[in-house]
């Protein structure tokens, strides 16, 4: 008796997103395990408390204690599931605030995974040193900026909902390693959460509603039309689709090179805004940080550092 072919095809779509979570959980594995792990040993070393004392003025400006600037280090140098790792393993130890949180969060979606990224970028076209700049500068500036109005206006103080588990009792090798398999168990949960999300919003046409939302005012941010649609494509999906397809389009020459930069420079503050920002809501991080206003923030930075790169041009060509 032949399948019903609905049947069929939640079968299908079932099986689809178990490789994919499959996958996904293979890459997480290769860089969250080996972060766990030297956590740990930095821990058992007391080696956490320096690395957080000379961390602390850094994250001071932004509310965070020392300690978790060993998570946006981790961050910068791997991804956002090697962050997801050693906060798990960090976070249950500190009593956080959702608004600490969400910082943590905001400066982590703007400066991440930066030596494969920015490899990207400097291959479709923009310096290493002025994307880097942006990125790192970027992310303290919006942290700060964020601390100080979550503190003024007493925005999300109530204690962090931390869903990770912290080892009970005596703290042996064994109770620390049932912990983190809960934790990376979780982790892909979250994941397998995420790409049903993903899913779905392809599916009732959200990231296209995103994407006719944002590409009408690219233009106001030194991009014409011909540069909108790729940088909304990395705007949402991330660095590594919206790169390959700039650097498919400055092989055809249909962007200059001011679009290429602001294109890159806009899509590098603000990328993957819903999977990354998903993975950062599943953690505690609060919506109006970790999304409008960091979508705002980096649409003001983009918008001013055009209207300032296109004067400087204009008085180049004046004085010549």
């Amino acid at each position: 008796m032949p399948h019903h072919p609905l049947l069929i095809k939640i079968v299908a779509v079932l099986k689809e997103l178990a490789r994919d979570t499959t996958a996904t959980s293979g890459e997480l594995l290769k860089i969250t395990v080996p972060a766990v792990i030297a956590t740990k040993i930095l821990e058992e070393l007391g080696l956490i408390v320096y690395i957080s004392m000379a961390l602390e003025p850094v994250m001071g400006l932004m509310g965070l204690p020392g300690a978790l600037g060993l998570v946006w280090a981790t961050g910068i140098m791997t991804s956002l599931y090697g962050v997801v790792g050693v906060y798990a393993a960090l976070a249950p130890g500190l009593e956080l605030t959702s608004a600490q949180v969400t910082v943590l969060c905001s400066v982590i979606l703007i400066a991440h995974s930066l030596p494969v990224e920015m490899s990207i970028t400097k291959r479709a076209g923009a310096g290493l040193l002025p994307i880097g700049a942006i990125r790192l500068l970027g992310a303290l500036i919006y942290g700060v900026i964020l601390h100080h109005l979550c503190t003024t206006f007493g925005i999300w103080q109530e204690p962090a909902r931390i869903f990770f588990h912290a080892e009970t009792g005596e703290k042996t090798l064994t109770s620390w390693a049932t912990a983190q398999l809960f934790n990376l168990g979780l982790i892909v949960a979250i994941i397998f959460c995420i790409l049903v999300a993903m899913r779905l919003m392809r599916l009732i046409g959200l990231l296209a509603l995103l994407e006719w939302l944002l590409k009408p005012v690219l233009p106001l941010f030194g991009m014409s039309h011909r540069a909108a649609p790729v940088t909304v494509v990395g705007m949402i999906m991330g660095i590594a689709y919206g790169g390959a397809l700039i650097i498919r389009e400055t092989t055809t020459g249909s962007m200059n090179s001011r679009e290429i930069f602001n294109s890159l420079a806009l899509m590098s503050l603000s990328h993957g805004l819903v999977e990354d920002t998903l993975l950062m809501l599943a953690i505690g991080g609060q919506l109006g940080g970790i999304f409008w206003g960091r979508l705002l923030f980096s649409l003001l930075v983009i918008f001013i550092l055009a209207r300032v790169v296109d004067r400087l041009r204009r008085n180049r060509v004046a004085a010549a």
